[in-house]
């Protein structure tokens, strides 16, 4: 990113200061959200792989294999969603505070929000493995399904602490504009987990032959290599903002504004995995081929809702900026371009889902009754897609804006209050069917309460 130095005469004493202005003050903003989106599209789409290149190979192993990797899936998001949500307060945070001028609170908001998220990594490790065993005994009575979960997800979050490194790196480069060394980084580790995967689950040449455990395996090799391309950067290329030992005293109020942003951003995106148990649940009492579907779909819509995540993400650094440097006008304007971009992606992957569902059900399980089922889920939950931008967008955007109890609330309404108990209610009149309805219905109905949120929260 360039700055370009510029004299100002400091409180009419005539004293001159030469000071950085930031494009993202100054630069059109139709250019600033491409230039920040298209690499964080790019980024998204790559991480995806690493769910949707495990769940290819893996659903070559047996349908058990596939279902243990749907049943770990939520758990496996829930770690990810941590150190994605603190790493929107990271984000924020520095965004926030170079718009307003001060550098030394950005270095300090990233040095404590890489501190806090190794701590988070070590936590998470030793809960998700201690978990895993219940956890899969809750939905299903399979015990090589459970055998097949516990061998993949042991594996796979002792790895924890370095997603944890990883996604606070993605969100420091990202708040300063730095968004192709992420997507270079995250290139790095996705292409080494697509060439490792098969080598590692089916053993070919001098590799040996790990199965599931493969899977695991090459993500968390993926991961690793990733945080060494990110250091690499770091000390090559210094970014505007360090991470500096002279901040590491505790700073109670910027921790806590760490938090305040960082926990409902992380309950926005664990909430889904909460979702996801709550739905096998239901989904169980017809047929596991119900939950197989639901492991594929969310599969799938995490790489079709990515790249209008991947522009949700460029646009936060440039709103949380310019709403740091008090320019509501660039804010807002920021917001609808976001949104329309947001909108076509979002079309754009309805349109393939309503003609190519069961060919798309059918990369993850050769069972013709699992395709169809898949299919039919598939062309009714994609009805909700083009409406589902709408709250996206204004989630995120809250989220720039530092605004995460209200990005919170449009949260809940998606993936608690209005899906739960709808997905309840209709499966019991029309059986699973019953439940894929249930998405476009809470999509609708989120949207509108989601415009009335963002419009209320720019008045305060």
């Amino acid at each position: 990113m360039s700055f370009v130095n510029i004299s100002r005469n400091i409180g009419g004493l005539g004293l001159e200061e030469s000071v950085k202005v930031n494009p993202l003050a100054t630069e059109k903003i139709e250019r600033l959200i491409l230039k920040f989106s298209i690499p964080a599209i790019i980024s998204m789409l790559v991480s995806s792989l690493y769910n949707i290149v495990d769940s290819f190979f893996v659903a070559q192993i047996n349908e058990q294999a596939m279902a243990a990797l749907s049943l770990v899936f939520p758990v496996q998001n829930f770690v990810n969603a941590t150190a994605i949500g603190f790493g929107v307060g990271i984000n924020a945070m520095i965004a926030f505070h170079l718009g307003a001028g001060n550098k030394e609170n950005a270095n300090a908001s990233a040095t404590h929000g890489m501190i806090l998220s190794v701590i988070h990594g070590f936590l998470a490790l030793i809960i998700s493995i201690a978990i895993m065993p219940t956890f899969l005994g809750a939905f299903t009575k399979d015990e090589n399904v459970i055998k097949l979960g516990l061998e993949y997800s042991r594996i796979v979050f002792l790895f924890a602490p370095v997603i944890m490194i990883s996604l606070a790196f993605e969100k420091i480069f990202q708040a300063v504009g730095r968004m192709n060394e992420t997507m270079f980084a995250l290139l790095c580790g996705c292409i080494s987990n697509i060439i490792l995967d098969p080598l590692l689950i089916f053993g070919i040449g001098f590799f040996p032959k790990l199965g599931i455990k493969g899977a695991a395996l090459a993500t968390g090799i993926g991961q690793i290599i990733t945080v060494i391309v990110y250091l690499i950067y770091y000390v090559k290329k210094p970014l505007p903002v360090k991470l500096k030992k002279s901040c590491l005293p505790l700073q109670r109020f910027l921790d806590f504004r760490l938090y305040t942003i960082g926990v409902p951003a992380i309950l926005n995106l664990a909430l889904p995995s909460f979702l996801v148990s709550f739905l096998n649940g239901v989904l169980s009492a017809y047929s596991d081929i119900y939950v197989v579907v639901l492991g594929i779909y969310y599969k799938l819509q995490t790489f079709l809702y990515l790249p209008a995540s991947g522009i949700v993400q460029g646009m936060r650094p440039v709103i949380g900026y310019n709403y740091g440097a008090g320019e509501m006008d660039r804010v807002r304007k920021i917001f609808r371009l976001a949104l329309l971009m947001c909108g076509g992606i979002m079309a754009g992957g309805t349109l393939l889902c309503l003609f190519f569902a069961n060919g798309l059900i059918g990369m993850f399980t050769t069972n013709p009754e699992t395709i169809q089922a898949g299919g039919l889920a598939l062309r009714i939950i994609s009805s909700g897609f083009i409406v589902s931008s709408i709250s996206v967008t204004a989630s995120g955007a809250l989220e720039g804006l530092g605004k995460g109890v209200q990005s919170l609330l449009i949260s809940l309404m998606r993936y608690v209050v209005i899906i739960m108990p709808a997905a309840f209610i209709l499966s019991r009149i029309r059986g699973a069917v019953g439940v894929w309805n249930a998405f476009w219905i809470t999509e609708l109905i989120s949207a509108i309460a989601s415009v009335w949120i963002y419009r209320k929260s720019l008045k305060h």
